[in-house]
């Protein structure tokens, strides 16, 4: 069952009572790149590629003039989210005429046709039949997309085109992070996550601006964090948080998974860490308090959890039972844990103490858990998503966590956990292993034409397939249509995902080096794990403004660091 579906309408009926503030996000018009093609009786296409106005003119000099049925598919260079301005001039058919639209973030699924290998109008309307003016303007969409496939519809019509730019919405935030190293490729993969996540940041933290633009708990950890490491404190995080937190009333489990409640605490740690913001902590204690007491009175004696609701991890492990099981007990560890920390900041002395002692109960079980695990389970689907968290929480020896993970390289990764698999091998000191494996996995979505980072991926779709963005030939592979699984099969598989942009945050916290070490970030302790750059500078946001890090190896093989911070800032070093 898609679960993702299961609370679309109460999320739908709540967004329509929220006023979003869009107060950051703007318009800015692309033109396209590249005529991908272009068949039937058309002339002078590439006038589609020039730097445009938005503004019909009574010159028609200058114009892609269209007779009768043709197509024509633009690619726009890179992942953007919004819609399209059409302009036409004055063709000698008089009228409205008729089109039929489709975006894809693939070349294969702008040339698809609805219900053909998954593409679909969910969250968004991705093909449609439109109407555009004679002389005039006309604004069309709103999705996620790179290609365009525009087909004209009327046998014996002239059409005459002006432009046909993107209408690109997205959050005028300043980037203040940065990372820069002498590996271009990870340079690379640190922008192109930190892309990924900006194209989510809309009115809220979408999942992603295709399909699945709604606000999932559960996978705003990854996203969060590359948020934090990209742009600081934004305050679409605690919008974000609040509004899954009101369309929840308790006893539910947030988006109907009971994990996912938990994600909702630890996002809560997070970001008072970073922030120390305790008067927006305060607004969740009548919230948090009932919420913690309902997971404590899931544990049994034997400090095993009985999560309700949807037991889920993510995708690819949701066939592992046993993988499931050994992760909702790992966080349901570091949940009590961040219970405690929270209650002890609100005052709340009683439920703190009731947190430390179910902590104590539920780690001592996650250790038979882990064992047992280990030794029994004979799935390796989910197997390294487990051991991750169960790494994370401390329920097994980092080390025989990382040599799980590292089994097979990237086999069993996925985008949103291979976040907390890197976390867990950086945790076991295996730096270098993480780098690599990022450049592995993410690098292989930038061979194939990505510019923002997918919802899933396997190296195995790689072989003998197409990019996307090439027209895929008659009997070739298609690395978006053919592949996928769960909710996401084929042309309804997002590439542009924000719970992939994990390697952006990994990359700033652990290989420049960045810990924050005290609340509201009053203490940072840089420690530099180069692997096999030669030297790494980059910029990391906080309350008080940006640190800025700069490590070189020297030829006796030393590092040598310099580091700016505010004045406001301790900074540890190694």
């Amino acid at each position: 069952m898609d679960i993702r579906k299961t609370f679309f309408l109460s999320f739908l009926l709540l967004s329509l009572t929220v006023v979003a503030q869009k107060s950051n996000l703007v318009r800015e018009y692309v033109s396209p790149s590249r005529v991908v093609s272009c068949t039937g009786d058309v002339s002078n296409v590439e006038r589609l590629l020039k730097k445009g106005i938005g503004q019909s003119t009574l010159s028609n000099d200058d114009v892609c003039a269209i007779k009768g049925r043709a197509t024509i598919i633009l690619d726009y260079g890179e992942e953007l989210h919004g819609g399209l301005q059409i302009v036409t001039g004055m063709s000698p058919t008089a009228g409205p005429q008729n089109l039929h639209i489709t975006f894809g973030e693939s070349v294969s699924e702008a040339m698809s046709r609805e219900g053909e290998k998954g593409a679909t109008n969910d969250h968004a309307m991705r093909c449609l039949d439109v109407k555009v003016p004679w002389l005039g303007v006309a604004e069309i969409g709103n999705t996620g997309y790179r290609f365009l496939r525009i087909e004209t519809l009327d046998d014996n019509a002239t059409l005459f085109l002006r432009e046909i730019r993107a209408v690109s919405v997205y959050r005028d935030i300043e980037r203040v992070g940065s990372f820069e190293s002498d590996d271009s490729l990870l340079n690379r993969i640190w922008d192109v996550g930190a892309r990924t996540v900006h194209l989510c940041m809309q009115d809220y933290l979408w999942d992603g601006i295709k399909r699945d633009r709604l606000v999932w708990i559960g996978d705003m950890m990854p996203e969060v964090m590359s948020i934090l490491s990209i742009y600081g404190a934004d305050d679409i995080i605690p919008r974000s948080l609040d509004l899954t937190r009101d369309a929840t009333p308790l006893p539910g489990w947030m988006n109907g998974i009971s994990s996912y409640s938990l994600w909702w605490i630890l996002l809560h740690e997070k970001w008072y860490e970073y922030t120390g913001d305790i008067t927006y902590l305060q607004k969740q204690a009548d919230y948090l308090y009932p919420l913690v007491e309902q997971i404590i009175s899931t544990i049994d004696k034997d400090g095993r959890e009985h999560l309700g609701g949807t037991r889920f991890l993510d995708w690819p492990s949701n066939a592992n039972t046993m993988a499931v099981d050994a992760g909702l007990q790992a966080l349901t560890v570091m949940t009590l844990s961040s219970g405690e920390k929270l209650c002890r900041i609100l005052g709340n002395e009683a439920l703190a103490d009731k947190c430390h002692s179910y902590h104590q109960k539920t780690f001592a079980a996650a250790r038979k858990v882990a064992r047992d695990f280990v030794k029994k389970n004979t799935n390796p689907i989910g197997e390294k998503q487990a051991v991750s968290l169960l790494s994370l929480c401390g329920a097994i020896d980092s080390h025989q966590a990382a040599s799980i993970i590292e089994k097979n390289t990237t086999d069993g990764f996925s985008t949103f956990y291979g976040y907390f698999m890197c976390e867990a091998l950086a945790k076991a000191s295996h730096h270098k292993e993480a780098m690599d494996i990022i450049k592995r996995y993410w690098g292989g979505m930038l061979k194939m034409g990505a510019t923002s980072f997918w919802e899933d991926f396997d190296l195995r779709w790689i072989e003998n397939a197409s990019p996307i963005d090439q027209i895929v030939p008659a009997g070739g592979i298609d690395i978006h249509g053919d592949f996928g699984a769960y909710c996401y099969k084929g042309f309804r598989h997002s590439l542009c995902h924000g719970w992939a942009s994990g390697p952006t945050s990994w990359l700033s916290h652990h290989v420049l080096g960045v810990e924050v070490m005290d609340t509201a970030c009053r203490k940072v302790r840089i420690i530099p794990h180069l692997g096999h750059l030669k030297w790494v500078k980059g910029t990391y946001p906080t309350p008080y403004g940006a640190i800025r890090i700069e490590h070189r190896v020297m030829e006796n093989g030393e590092i040598k660091t310099e580091i700016e911070a505010p004045k406001e800032i301790t900074i540890i070093r190694q």
